[in-house]
């Protein structure tokens, strides 16, 4: 090979940190320039991991451009990097989406531009090491990291006065549900000798060592999905964040909980998981039908796809419970498609709000006439959304319904009620701003789309379209280490 890839993560790992020193360098006063150089260091990372998926051998069920780098030789403790067809297109979808968020913030952000910039970049840096992590202290380090710029987007760059409140809610929930985890994995470390999860995966743990350290990481991966009743500071964190803030939170943040359930959970504490099934189907389930019926009665945008997005996370968890290869590429195909959709959504809602400062649904109607191209882009993902056959929705929730229903054939039931009332909710409001009378009361001036918004909405289109018309491409990538992991359930 032409190309050295044995430190592909590493240097995907390293472009951002550089694209920092960059900021620190460059004076505020240079505004444009700081934008560029941001979005030029997002872009350049989201090729290089494309590259590890040009490169990346579907025939290998294991883990590939594994990168070692010592830290703390006499714990045992290193920080290793690797990625196998679970993690692959998080890594991808991390850099795509803050580059779009750097994109949609272009003109939105002029406060404290350069402090922006550098959470973004920040919040890339950390996510793409929990993804890449094959570390379980490093994972967690870094995935408690990511509260951090996040925090900040919230409570600094947030559009309303309970941004503040807002923050506090998810710093609080997310950070406090982690700390059993950390006791877990400084247990696992005194047991083991070590925090690597390649010599864990051939480690068993006893019955009732796996119960407890499962119920701990459960709590963290749960706050985060988020499920009930630990879903309170979503709706709150989504409403007051600013359009960048939400995208990212949907797109990415929300799938750090079901990639901790697959990475971690299952193949570490598989008698666990099947002990504790029964209990994640109800909740799951309940999410699933609480978050529908709570959207259809919201008044406010964000909080809509806020909820939608509760249920479709709940959704993903009855794939991964399933065990089974089916269920498990549905779940992680929907959560790929849901890091598209709702991140369109999001941004689409984020748009009305810059030029029309309201989120308000009453406020709009009949924006297809003044509007055609927002609305057409509207009708794509709502469409995606509901799961309409040739959206990549249609593919991961048919996918992980059909691996559910092969375990539990009534929560498969209940699973599917969500996504008739998804239908319900996302097709009223679709039909709300779209079609009736302007409420010319309100708004009097109507912009459509520009070049730079539709730009934006290309590569979501595409991913959308691509992973719903010919997913064999992804379920290639993906079906080796699925069924290796199925493989350590029922070892």
């Amino acid at each position: 090979m032409i190309l050295n890839l044995n430190n592909i993560l590493l240097i995907i790992l390293l472009i951002p940190i550089i694209g920092i020193f960059f900021l620190l360098i460059i004076p505020n006063k240079f505004k444009l320039l700081l934008q560029q150089v941001a979005l030029f260091f997002s872009c350049l990372a989201f090729i290089f991991s494309l590259i590890t998926w040009l490169f990346f051998n579907n025939s290998i069920a294991g883990f590939q451009y594994v990168t070692k780098l010592i830290w703390l030789p006499f714990l045992n403790v290193n920080l290793t990097l690797g990625i196998d067809g679970i993690s692959i297109f998080f890594l991808i979808l991390t850099p795509l989406l803050i580059s779009l968020c750097l994109l949609v913030s272009w003109f939105s952000v002029t406060n404290y531009l350069k402090e922006f910039l550098i959470a973004f970049l920040s919040l890339e840096v950390f996510l793409i090491g929990v993804f890449c992590s094959l570390d379980l202290l490093f994972f967690y380090i870094l995935f408690e990291s990511v509260l951090i710029p996040m925090y900040l987007i919230i409570g600094i760059w947030g559009s309303r006065v309970r941004k503040i409140r807002a923050a506090f809610f998810f710093f609080l929930y997310t950070f406090l549900s982690s700390i059993l985890m950390l006791l877990s994995i400084l247990y696992i470390l005194n047991q083991t000798g070590t925090t690597d999860l390649e010599i864990l995966l051939s480690v068993t743990f006893t019955f009732e060592e796996q119960k407890i350290l499962w119920v701990t990481f459960f709590i963290s991966f749960a706050t985060k999905i988020p499920m009930i009743p630990v879903h309170i500071w979503l709706p709150e964190a989504h409403v007051e964040a600013p359009t960048a803030g939400s995208v990212i939170l949907a797109g990415i943040l929300l799938k750090l909980g079901t990639y901790g359930f697959l990475r971690f959970s299952l193949p570490l504490f598989p008698k666990a998981c099947f002990f504790f099934s029964s209990f994640v189907y109800a909740i799951a389930s309940l999410g699933i039908i609480y978050s529908s019926f709570t959207a259809i009665r919201q008044t406010d945008f964000k909080k809509i796809i806020a909820y939608t997005s509760i249920a479709h996370m709940n959704l993903v968890m009855l794939g991964i419970f399933s065990f089974n290869s089916i269920g498990i590429e549905g779940s992680i195909i929907q959560s790929l498609s849901h890091g598209f959709s709702s991140s369109a959504l999001f941004i689409l809602i984020g748009i009305v709000y810059d030029r029309y400062k309201s989120r308000t649904i009453k406020y709009y109607g009949g924006l297809v006439h003044v509007m055609p191209m927002y609305i057409f882009i509207f009708l794509i993902f709502t469409m995606a959304n509901i799961g309409f056959p040739g959206t990549s929705s249609f593919v991961g929730e048919l996918l992980l319904l059909t691996g559910s229903y092969l375990n539990n054939k009534i929560i498969t039931c209940i699973g599917a009620t969500g996504m008739i009332l998804s239908s319900c909710y996302a097709l009223w409001l679709f039909n709300k701003i779209s079609y009736g009378n302007l409420k010319t009361q309100y708004t009097n001036q109507f912009i459509d789309l520009n070049k730079r918004e539709i730009i934006i909405f290309l590569p979501l289109i595409g991913g959308t379209l691509l992973l719903g018309i010919y997913p064999k491409v992804f379920l290639d990538t993906i079906k080796m280490s699925s069924q290796l992991l199925v493989e350590f359930l029922y070892v």
